[in-house]
């Protein structure tokens, strides 16, 4: 039976999404790319805000045509809209064959048994970070080192659609880094809801500086990154760790938020705009090349004009190379959405565009940087039309930060690095030519 995935949402979602392939994979199922020969689809769905929910419903609702017009027998969702509003999607779209809720992961295969009613074919299994099926090409992937959030961010759900933190022994995702180096990835994105708080609810305190150096040893990966480290638990012993393992990549993507301390507070993070200030201040000391990313929410509840000009200065000051912006989204059942002071639609846009305009003059300046300098970059595909190879360098992480189009002059296979100069800047990407030594 041949069974299609489609994957929303985020690179911890993505994770879910290989799990699940595995499983069906290792029970004899044929995984297709296109759903119109799909006998069963699987949309593995996203619930954080609301562009993602109205994402995920179409989807589904656009798959399940293909119960009338392909040769979908079994429609399935899984995923985060799942596990916030199950019954309420059980009653809205009946088209659903089967709804699994993350709580319900566990006993995946024991749900699939039910619905297809195979039981020569099946037994029971779980999801299995080990018995994943890789969907990221054959040179990057992810580790994913926890689950769930403890952080409890007054604007977010996750906590109450992932659960709380909680992380991976350290064996063990040590052991799939090293299964995953034997089956040739070169590039491994470490990825969790706060990487940095790795290790504290099993060791009782951190330990994801010693998991990456840990990680750096496995020589095969020749870039390793991680993202999503909040800025309250980025220690000197991690930054040291950075700067002292050539293959761990000097990017760190820190979701700081913002900026103004009554703001931080409303939102229920850890740090102060000054503790963020020294932080974004040491990183650059010790590590000159360090890419730094981050992402800010403008229109959080209470937000006045005095908090959005604080933050605007300080987008204006940082300079960061890579940065996201999200107008604040009142999610059900989080605490902010109680809050009162709730923001007009109209200033969050304007707000909104205001920090992407100072964001893309400080991308600019910081790419006009790169001009005439050499970097080793990743060969990842090629342009329609072949002119040029499409790679990254160290400075981006796939389908999130630019690409590097590189002059197709010399015959290069995609998976490898190339040195390549820089020679121009197109809006958030650069162009180069290979340099041969």
């Amino acid at each position: 039976m041949n069974v299609g995935f489609i994957s929303l949402g985020c690179t911890k979602n993505l994770i879910d999404t290989e799990m699940a392939i595995g499983l069906f994979k290792s029970n004899n199922y044929k995984i297709v790319n296109n759903v119109e020969e799909a006998e069963i689809i699987v949309i593995n769905t996203c619930g954080f805000i609301e562009s993602a929910k109205e994402e995920a419903i179409n989807t589904i609702l656009e798959m399940a045509e293909y119960k009338t017009i392909g040769k979908c027998k079994y429609l399935i969702a899984m995923g985060c809209l799942v596990q916030r509003y199950k019954k309420e999607l059980e009653k809205a779209i009946p088209e659903v064959d089967l709804f699994l809720s993350i709580d319900e992961y566990q006993n995946f295969w024991e749900k699939i048994e039910d619905l297809v009613k195979n039981k020569e074919e099946m037994h029971t299994e779980k999801m299995d970070y080990l018995n994943r099926i890789i969907t990221t090409g054959k040179t990057t992937t992810y580790l994913k080192i926890a689950e769930g959030c403890s952080n409890r961010c007054t604007y977010c759900a996750i906590p109450n659609i992932r659960g709380p933190y909680i992380s991976r022994p350290f064996e063990e995702v040590i052991e799939e880094a090293k299964k995953l180096s034997n089956q040739g990835y070169k590039e491994i994105i470490v990825i969790a809801q706060d990487t940095t708080k790795y290790g504290i609810d099993l060791y009782g305190k951190s330990r994801f500086p010693e998991l990456l150096a840990e990680l750096a040893k496995i020589k095969e990966f020749k870039w390793i990154r991680f993202l999503y480290a909040y800025p309250e638990s980025i220690t000197d012993e991690l930054i040291e760790v950075v700067k002292n393992n050539k293959n761990i990549c000097s990017y760190f993507d820190i979701p700081i938020q913002h900026i103004s301390d009554k703001v931080l507070k409303r939102m229920n993070r850890k740090t102060t705009g000054k503790d963020i200030e020294n932080l974004i201040e040491k990183i650059k000391k010790e590590i000159p090349d360090a890419i730094l990313r981050t992402s800010l929410i403008v229109g959080f509840p209470g937000e006045t004009e005095e908090d959005f000009q604080l933050l605007a200065n300080f987008v204006s000051k940082a300079k960061f190379d890579k940065l996201g912006v999200f107008k604040y989204s009142k999610e059900e059942g989080t605490p902010a959405s109680r809050l009162t002071e709730q923001i007009h639609y109209k200033t969050k846009q304007r707000r909104y565009n205001k920090i992407m305009e100072i964001a893309k003059k400080a991308s600019k300046e910081n790419l006009e940087k790169t001009l005439g300098k050499t970097y080793e970059v990743l060969i990842e595909t090629k342009t329609f039309d072949d002119k040029y190879y499409i790679g990254r360098t160290y400075m981006d992480i796939p389908n999130e930060d630019g690409v590097v189009l590189v002059k197709n002059t010399e015959q290069v296979q995609e998976g490898t690095w190339v040195n390549c100069q820089i020679t121009d800047i197109k809006d958030y990407d650069l162009i180069g030519k290979i340099v041969v030594e």
